[in-house]
């Protein structure tokens, strides 16, 4: 199997400086590169097939500490801030049977979720992960399925949920004792937990759910993100590994972190906090991080000077990670062609072997996102920017890919069900 996004959310050895740092999870040396599919904070290296993505930790400017709450208003712009590209997310669509009780959803739950409630990344080992278990409860409220739903929630919160604060554990094993190795959390993990608890919250009518992704939004922003008076606000990918401390190009980031149509929903659970502004900066680094002739974003970026380049140490792939960003921002309702730019051009040509990894370094094809999920990707975005209709083709998932095309694909088509129907034919 080809191996999918890694998460890279390896900590680092505990310096000096991080003791500027509150409650800062320590954790293994980052890996040299991090693939789509598995390798996450403290993996030396992604493991096979699968997409778990990266996550660069704890980005902090070089001698400024974590950011605490409250030290710039929820929802103001200051100057220095991201540059107003125009775009912002659309008004939040309610997610609950967005997708609806169908086939590709049975499969999936038939497929990747155990009885207990714990998502399989069949591409990693059969692990899971924080971000695994988040797609599942998101893809549990589209389908409308709450015992789905409390499944994965209750798995989740019994497994991951082990560390002194709220966030999560991004890995489990099946088959290491203990199965949590690493205490690292992984961001984009935290925030869909937060978000798909807070969608089925509204949904379902339920307090606990909404003070659940209450806290896990709380330690997002506290830990996770460093909200300035100047300059930008930038997404840790986790708590350790990726700071200015840690990292000679530090901070590190990773534009798929920046989960856009989950910021709403987490500005309505902690309204004390600045998602929109941290979103904003989000879709104007889309802009400026453009490598190469094909001016596409690699998996890691260095944020180091305040200009992004890519990040030493990592190979500088357009790869499974950052494929998630067009998706991203589909489903936050963003459909400026600016954002999309470079890859309606990189995928104008469907190509029947899968999707491009671009080296964006020697603008060589380095490999090819084979399964057929991963093609939902571009129909979704040639859809939100032009309206092109889904291939019928796209209906629903291919009963034998593994767990990260087929979350991808099932995510497109609820986003496509949510905002974009008119593609659908319908």
């Amino acid at each position: 199997m080809k191996p999918y996004r890694t998460h890279a959310y390896a900590a680092s050895l505990c310096l000096p400086l991080l003791a500027m740092v509150p409650a800062l999870a320590q954790g293994p040396a980052i890996p040299p590169e991090t693939r789509a599919g598995e390798a996450k904070p403290g993996e030396p290296k992604p493991i096979e097939s699968k997409a778990v993505e990266s996550k660069p930790m704890d980005t902090k400017p070089a001698g400024q500490g974590t950011s605490q709450p409250g030290t710039s208003q929820p929802g103001t712009s200051q100057p220095g801030t991201a540059q107003q590209s125009g775009a912002r997310p659309a008004e939040a669509l309610a997610m609950l049977n967005s997708l609806g009780n169908t086939p590709g959803w049975r499969s999936y739950k038939a497929r990747f979720v155990t009885d207990q409630g714990r998502v399989v990344d069949t591409g990693n080992g059969r692990i899971s992960h924080s971000e695994g278990q988040g797609y599942g409860m998101l893809l549990a409220v589209a389908a409308g399925d709450r015992d789905a739903f409390q499944r994965i929630w209750n798995w989740t919160r019994a497994n991951l949920m082990v560390r002194d604060d709220a966030l999560l554990a991004w890995r489990w094993e099946p088959d290491k004792r203990p199965a949590v190795a690493d205490m690292n959390d992984a961001t984009d993990g935290d925030i869909l937990v937060a978000w798909a608890l807070a969608e089925a919250a509204e949904g379902w009518s339920d307090e606990g759910y909404r003070l659940a992704s209450r806290r896990i939004a709380v330690d997002i922003a506290r830990r996770t993100v460093l909200f300035r008076s100047e300059g930008l606000p930038l997404l840790l990918p986790a708590m350790s590994g990726f700071s200015a401390e840690e990292r000679s190009d530090g901070p590190v980031i990773n534009l798929s972190y920046w989960v856009f149509p989950a910021f709403p929903r987490l500005a309505g659970v902690a309204p004390e906090f600045e998602w929109s502004r941290l979103s904003a900066v989000g879709q104007e680094l889309t802009l400026r991080a453009r490598f190469g002739a094909a001016q596409l974003p690699t998996e890691w970026i260095s944020m180091r000077g305040g200009q992004p380049q890519p990040a030493t140490g990592f190979a500088p792939h357009f790869s499974y990670n950052a494929v998630r960003l067009p998706l991203y921002l589909a489903m936050a309702g963003i459909t400026e062609r600016t954002y999309y730019e470079p890859l309606l051009k990189l995928w104008a040509e469907p190509d029947p072997a899968g999707l491009p990894i671009i080296d964006t370094a020697s603008d060589a094809v380095a490999g090819r996102m084979g399964e057929p999920g991963y093609a939902a990707i571009p129909a979704l975005a040639a859809c939100a920017v032009s309206g092109t209709p889904l291939p019928a083709g796209l209906s629903d998932p291919v009963p034998n890919e593994n767990y990260y095309p087929a979350t991808l694909h099932l995510l497109a088509l609820t986003a496509t069900n949510m905002r974009y129907r008119s593609c659908l034919g319908r």
